[in-house]
């Protein structure tokens, strides 16, 4: 299983709109791919329909192969919707790989399971599909609903349990944290993965 995150840094609204693009397109390449791609948290943007951020989890037989096909600079060439006549075209996000922790490492783990919320029918309505896992040292918990099953959501808390304490654990050392999320901070404009262009978010040829 491979964690990528997808940032728009510090950038505009515009560039916040390309994240949910990114996010749009990897999801459907993923599927195409026969990769699942959990989206285990999100932090929305400005405007609706856009995301600041997004940690994804890609699990598959071509999971690498996705993966390298996204990770660095994504460029998306497109007049501002937000801002008719302003000069800047080419907006920048980021595609970064995040190490994966080990999963429930670390103590004690407890995990809960409820019934999922939000759409999805009388499924989400009648089973308990959602998994609540708690760090009991830390009291670290986190919830994940994205997968039908039970066990699925089981794994995936348990990572994202143990990519938050990770987290937590570097936010001791400033110089890994700073190496953690340089790409919050600072996204490269140029040499980019990946271009894509216009509205719709074509590639480019």
């Amino acid at each position: 299983m491979i964690l990528l995150q997808i940032t728009a840094a510090q950038g505009p609204d515009e560039c916040a709109l390309a994240a949910a693009k990114t996010l749009s397109r990897l999801q459907a390449e993923a599927h195409a791919a026969g990769v699942k791609a959990a989206l285990l948290e999100s932090e929305p943007g400005p405007r609706a329909g856009t995301v600041r951020s997004a940690l994804l989890a890609l699990d598959g037989e071509a999971e690498d192969a996705l993966a390298a096909a996204w990770i660095g600079t994504i460029q998306w060439t497109c007049a501002s919707p937000y801002r008719p006549r302003h000069p800047r075209k080419n907006w920048f996000v980021g595609v970064a790989r995040c190490e994966t922790p080990s999963p429930a490492g670390g103590g004690e783990v407890r995990i809960e399971t409820c019934r999922a919320s939000g759409p999805g029918g009388q499924h989400v309505n009648k089973t308990e599909s959602a998994v609540r896992a708690v760090h009991l040292a830390s009291g670290v918990s986190v919830r994940v609903q994205s997968e039908r099953s039970q066990h699925a959501n089981k794994r995936l808390a348990l990572l994202l349990l143990a990519h938050k304490l990770g987290e937590l654990a570097e936010q001791a050392d400033a110089d890994l944290r700073g190496r953690r999320r340089q790409l919050h901070w600072q996204v490269e404009r140029g040499n980019p993965r990946r271009v894509f262009h216009g509205e719709r978010f074509r590639p480019a040829s």
